[in-house]
């Protein structure tokens, strides 16, 4: 193919919409409305849509990995976040280490998991 990619942009659902755009920026996305029931989410040219639906099995099984240049310092700046006590259903998972890179863990507020993780080289 020809063609140049230029991004690649999963929909991703919400349980509370509002609730999710909420933690969306509180993680450090930048919105931008494009409708009543849809944001598109970015940061340094990445980005996502957020959709006011919900479907169980659909956000069940909804897994998004952000590759980040430093875990540690992701980490840090994650934890530093204290998303847990402002959204009771946010978990965060610290580090694993694993034989291809490193990874933490971050479920959303409707249950989607999101990997940041770098790879080893």
């Amino acid at each position: 193919m020809e063609n140049r990619t230029k991004s690649i942009r999963p929909f991703i659902g919400a349980k509370d919409f509002d609730l999710s755009r909420r933690f969306y920026r509180d993680l450090g996305f930048q919105e931008s409305v494009l409708s009543h029931d849809m944001s598109y989410f970015k940061t340094e040219g990445l980005g996502f849509y957020l959709q006011d639906a919900y479907v169980r099995d659909w956000i069940d099984n909804t897994m998004i990995f952000l590759e980040v240049d430093d875990v540690s310092r992701y980490w840090n700046e994650l934890a530093a976040l204290n998303l847990t006590a402002s959204y009771e259903q946010v978990k965060l998972t610290p580090i694993r280490d694993y034989d291809w890179g490193r990874e933490c863990f971050l479920h959303d507020p409707s249950g989607i998991l999101w990997h940041f993780g770098e790879f080893f080289n």
